[in-house]
């Protein structure tokens, strides 16, 4: 009997340690799969980092790039192409305009009553209609001036009318945040894609001297999302979307900042988590396909403050058929959300910032420089499209970068001021200033 209380004891005992040994194994791979993806997320976030003087430098290069634009035509990324606007409405224009706004497949037009004399926008009405098929791929009216076209078309049609202004959005996005407020310089928008505009003396055009205007200045369109410096933080993720976008080398700084790209780098980045671990379960394929993950979607699961991430959950498990993920997985997720919103964020915050240290409204030192008897001068950006206004994560980052870039004293004076609809109430506000300067 002893020797076979033994031989249990023994079998028993081999089979608790096969078991601890079993136990022990799964957590060890558990361990090297987590350590895995702790580093892909490590190495991801290090590779964004945007401290303080890296975007200096980034505000620098913005400004170097500015003057080669306006230099000559092809000595820049930025094309820095001249609007011929050099009129901007105050407040004091009345009368009723009409806008088009053409964008995609849809013609919306927008008749706007000013009433003058700081009455600002009396009443404006909106008709929206879809532009058929063969005009949108036509090309009978390549080449020609569209304002003439679109005028001969109203005659053929019995209405009398002239085209005062052909701008796109940033112009009219200017145009809006100047008929509120008078000191503002620039205008940006920031949504699917980006591009800045603002208001450039006429005497520093290099590329088109002896350029006079009433006003001494014009309004120059950057085509900002063309920006590249090698002082932008680039990953493997960005320069692998790069190589396979069908404009590859181009749009280097779009590709980094707009609603078009971020979600589509968070979701290249979760697909590298999901090939080095299991944390996501089977959903590694649909994690391959390009754009699947798009940024609203990105947004929301970024800004999801609730306790067990419920919104993650449910948007991971609609877009890409994963259920049951694990708290941690889902905090990975933000996480990733995290580090492309606050990258971008602050990258657009410093080419806001290179715009005003060209025009001398950083506060860099002087009267040329943003100070006006020794105090820092008012200066406001309007703002359009759906990153700044309805990403509060990507606004908080942005207004943040701007104070840590001018410091509070002269960042306080720096306003960033969403403006509505600068394609449609901006161009009929352009048409009142120039029909009022005639």
């Amino acid at each position: 009997m002893g020797r076979v209380g033994l031989g249990v004891a023994v079998g028993c005992a081999v089979v608790t340690c096969a078991i601890a040994a079993a136990l022990v194994g799964r957590r060890a791979r558990s361990w090297w799969r987590w350590a895995r993806v702790v580093g892909v997320v490590g190495q991801f976030e290090e590779d964004c980092v945007t401290p303080v003087w890296k975007l200096r430098q980034v505000v620098d290069a913005m400004v170097v790039e500015m003057h080669a634009g306006l230099a000559s035509d092809g000595g820049s990324k930025l094309k820095m192409l001249l609007t011929f606007v050099d009129t901007l409405p105050d407040g004091n224009e009345d009368g009723v305009y009409y806008a088009l706004d053409l964008r995609g497949t849809i013609c919306r037009v927008l008749k706007v009553q000013l009433g003058g004399s700081g009455s600002k926008i009396i009443n404006h009405k909106v008709e929206q209609q879809r532009i058929p098929e063969e005009l949108v791929s036509g090309t009978s009216e390549v080449g020609k001036d569209v304002s003439q076209c679109l005028e001969e078309a109203m005659s053929k049609n019995g209405l009398h009318m002239q085209v005062a202004a052909l701008v796109n959005d940033p112009v009219g996005t200017l145009a809006v945040g100047h008929y509120d407020d008078a000191d503002t310089v620039a205008a940006v928008i920031i949504g699917y894609g980006t591009n800045a505009c603002y208001v450039e003396r006429s005497d520093a055009i290099i590329k088109y001297q002896g350029l006079l205007t009433d006003s001494g200045f014009m309004i120059v369109n950057m085509e900002w999302g063309n920006f590249w410096s090698s002082h932008l933080p680039r990953t493997c993720y960005d320069i692998a979307l790069d190589d396979e976008s069908p404009n590859r080398n181009d749009q280097g700084y779009e590709k980094m900042i707009s609603g078009m790209y971020l979600g589509e780098i968070v979701r290249r980045v979760l697909h590298r988590i999901a090939e080095v671990s299991d944390i996501f379960g089977d959903s590694a394929h649909h994690l391959s396909v390009p754009f699947i993950l798009r940024t609203p979607l990105m947004a929301a699961m970024h800004e999801d403050d609730s306790p067990d991430l419920r919104e993650v959950g449910r948007i991971l498990e609609e877009s890409l058929q994963t259920s049951g993920l694990s708290l941690k997985a889902k905090m990975i997720v933000v996480r990733v959300c995290d580090v492309v919103t606050r990258r971008a964020a602050r990258l657009a915050a410093a080419g806001i910032i290179g715009i005003l240290k060209k025009i001398g409204r950083d506060g860099s030192g002087g009267v040329a420089s943003g100070r006006t008897k020794g105090k820092p001068r008012r200066t406001v950006v309007a703002i359009e499209r759906g990153l700044y206004t309805n990403y509060s994560m990507f606004r908080v980052y942005m207004n943040e970068a701007i104070t840590d870039i001018l410091g509070q004293e002269i960042a306080q004076n720096v306003v960033l001021r969403v403006s509505e609809d600068g394609a449609g109430i901006g161009a009929a506000l352009l048409a009142a200033a120039y029909s009022s300067k005639r």
